[in-house]
């Protein structure tokens, strides 16, 4: 819904559940969020809503002379809510829409009930480039901006998926002059020093291939928050929630339901993992994928079968949605348990999955093999020596996928014919 004073925006979830505004990145509409609706809005009223110029909002709700601000932005959110009734709102918001929730908290703190900054900055670097932009926009129209985004907000083969096509669509289609006075208002920001005021709980997430806003950035912000808690993405650019939807998704729900996301590196103790079915099966699939690799999920997720959906279910929520999300332990110390429960039992097949999650993790392979020379004191020779014929297998594989031609996509893992179509 629209008018001439308001931004065009969409409705989502149960209207009596706690309201949750996202604001999407310059260039994109409201559909930027797609991937993760359903999982938000099933315990969320979610509103989402288009930038001046972006999908379906007028570009004259910012003005056209250079003066635009982020503030301006933030005035706009503000109006939204009013209409709803929303005196407290959680806030998440991509790039130009992390920068509007950052102000926000700042400058409206009773309003922000929590807030999410996926993919943003305190201060987006020069505004000189910032005013180039827009005068390049406005001169030739966002055309000039498509050739850049592959690469910028996804990898160029995102790019050809249906999802990353529909989004460069979506730069297209945005109005010249509401392109061009958002990049007025990125020149005019600088969040630097006001973000030590900020009190509503905060998640910063970086995508960790991000070209626009670097992890670099994204600590910055953790650093002068208080409190803030910081998650860097593997395999994602600047649209992080698009290419990595799964990941955003789960650190979203945990942080909205209580539970502090972490980065893996830096363990913190006393975290309640996420309280209910959907939260768990979004943290846990996240967990899931960071730790095993897409690759794997896919197939497994690609495999399930009426038999199979519960015990697939039932994993993803219990294994790695409660346990692997706790902070009790980080992520390097559960994988030398698992692979010492594993080298216990001969369960050779699942051992082989877990050596390329215990390098993902942080371990080498000097430290694997400390745990296998372990294991053979507790576990027993004959078990020990079958994990170090595994783990051997495993790394030749993956010296060999070194080797290959990395433009290759041959979707296989070593342990592709290892494991049974049930595998976690």
């Amino acid at each position: 819904m629209t008018d001439s004073r308001r931004p065009h925006h969409e409705l989502s979830g149960p209207a009596t559940a706690p309201p949750l505004i996202l604001g999407p990145s310059i260039g994109t509409s409201l559909a930027v969020w797609e991937p993760q609706l359903p999982a938000l809005a099933r315990g969320h009223r979610v509103l989402r809503w288009d930038l001046p110029g972006h999908g379906g909002s007028p570009a004259a709700l910012l003005p056209s002379d250079g003066s635009a601000t982020v503030g301006r932005l933030a005035g706009l959110v503000l109006r939204l809510a009013d209409d709803q009734g929303w005196e407290r709102f959680a806030y998440a918001g991509i790039s130009i829409g992390g920068a509007i929730g950052l102000h926000l908290a700042a400058h409206h703190p009773d309003r922000i009930s929590c807030l999410s900054v996926v993919c943003s900055s305190a201060r987006f670097g020069d505004p000189a480039v910032w005013r180039e932009r827009a005068a390049l926009v406005r001169a030739e129209g966002t055309e000039a901006m498509v050739a850049s985004r592959p690469g910028t907000w996804f990898s160029h083969r995102f790019a050809r998926t249906p999802v990353g096509a529909a989004l460069i669509e979506d730069l297209r289609a945005t109005d010249r002059a509401g392109y061009a006075a958002c990049c007025d208002a990125l020149a005019a920001y600088d969040m630097t020093a006001d973000l030590g005021k900020i009190t509503a709980p905060t998640l910063v997430v970086a995508g960790r291939d991000d070209p626009a806003t670097p992890p670099s950035h994204a600590r910055r912000i953790a650093d002068a928050v208080p409190g803030a808690s910081l998650l860097e993405v593997a395999g994602a650019a600047h649209l992080a929630g698009v290419e990595r939807p799964e990941a955003v998704a789960g650190a979203l729900l945990t942080h909205l339901n209580g539970a502090t996301p972490r980065n893996s590196a830096t363990p913190r103790n006393g975290t309640t993992p996420p309280g209910d079915d959907a939260s768990r099966h979004a943290a846990g699939m996240a967990v899931r994928r960071a730790v095993l690799g897409d690759a794997h999920v896919d197939r497994a997720v690609a495999r399930t079968t009426p038999f199979t959906a519960r015990f697939q279910d039932f994993i993803t929520r219990y294994a790695w949605g409660e346990i692997w999300t706790g902070d009790g332990l980080d992520r390097r110390t559960r994988s030398c348990i698992t692979l010492t429960a594993l080298i216990a039992h001969g369960h050779d097949a699942e051992l082989a999955m877990h050596v390329r999650a215990a390098l993902t993790n942080g371990l080498t392979r000097a430290e694997i093999g400390e745990v296998l020379l372990q294991s053979a004191v507790y576990c027993g020779v004959p078990a020990a020596n079958s994990a170090f014929a595994t783990a051997q297998r495993v790394f030749d594989d993956m010296d060999l996928e070194a080797n290959a031609d990395a433009d290759t996509d041959t979707g296989t893992d070593a342990d592709s014919a290892s494991h049974s179509d049930t595998e976690k």
